[in-house]
């Protein structure tokens, strides 16, 4: 299985649930491709079996501008995509992970997993749930 996990991290927080995650999914004997959005390949993430996205919360609930512009760019591609989304926030309660999983519904893409936030710095239970969640995302 051919798995892709990029993201987009401004402080590390959600850079650390990507290297989680990506720990989970090596460990699970998948292919991994792992990067951030700023420099990840459309064609080549938009071929894999699944597809992992983070990005943290961003001023008013938002998106972090580079997975922003990934994920439109990608967006019209995830028609039947099994896609899971993840991320880490400071203040407010998910609305951007609830905005970006109606979005992904819209797009057609199928729920992998259900969308996994952290507060700040994942901590080590955190780190155990995004490990999960991975290997959940990938049944």
């Amino acid at each position: 299985m051919k798995v892709a996990v990029i993201y987009a991290s401004t402080t590390g927080n959600t850079e650390a649930m990507a290297n989680a995650v990506h720990e989970a999914l090596s460990a699970s004997g998948a292919e991994v491709v792992f990067g951030t959005a700023d420099s990840a390949d459309k064609a080549t993430v938009t071929g894999c079996d699944v597809i992992l996205l983070g990005s943290p919360a961003m001023g008013d609930e938002i998106l972090e501008d580079t997975m922003e512009e990934f994920y439109v760019a990608i967006e019209g591609s995830l028609n039947g995509k099994k896609v899971g989304i993840f991320g880490s926030y400071d203040w407010g309660d998910g609305q951007w992970l609830r905005d970006w999983n109606d979005r992904l519904s819209s797009a057609g893409a199928v729920s992998a997993a259900e969308p996994l936030m952290v507060h700040l710095t994942p901590e080590d239970a955190d780190v155990e749930k995004c490990k999960a969640w991975a290997s959940s995302a990938i049944k």
